[in-house]
């Protein structure tokens, strides 16, 4: 199993939406919103500390725990629709999950999934 994150403009969120509900296998997400700033090479300095400590842009961050085998069309999904070309765009990571279980039936791995 693999965890996908991915933080994204808010306008990009109902079309990832329709493209991942639209690919086999997706197994749903979990969106919330969050704030975040870029490296500070890549924006214009700001002229006082309260300018550097409230640039702060809204994003959405999506998390979607999926199989092996969905996990890299995922990925790509979405690189290919948040994409606008232009910094603040987002980021998108993959990561091993050890373990992973449905709470509802208690049993750890994919064969809860059922």
């Amino acid at each position: 199993m693999k965890e996908i994150k991915a933080v994204i403009r808010p306008n990009k969120l109902p079309a990832l939406r329709e493209a991942l509900v639209s690919l086999p296998g997706f197994p749903g997400m979990t969106v919330a919103k969050v704030e975040g700033c870029s490296a500070p090479t890549r924006h214009i300095t700001r002229h006082s500390i309260k300018e550097e400590l409230t640039d702060y842009t809204a994003k959405v961050r999506i998390e979607i725990v999926a199989p092996d085998d969905v996990a890299d069309a995922i990925f790509q999904r979405i690189t290919e629709v948040a994409q606008t070309g232009h910094y603040g765009d987002g980021l998108v990571w993959i990561s091993d999950l050890e373990k992973v279980a449905f709470i509802f039936k208690s049993t750890p791995g994919p064969d809860s999934a059922g």
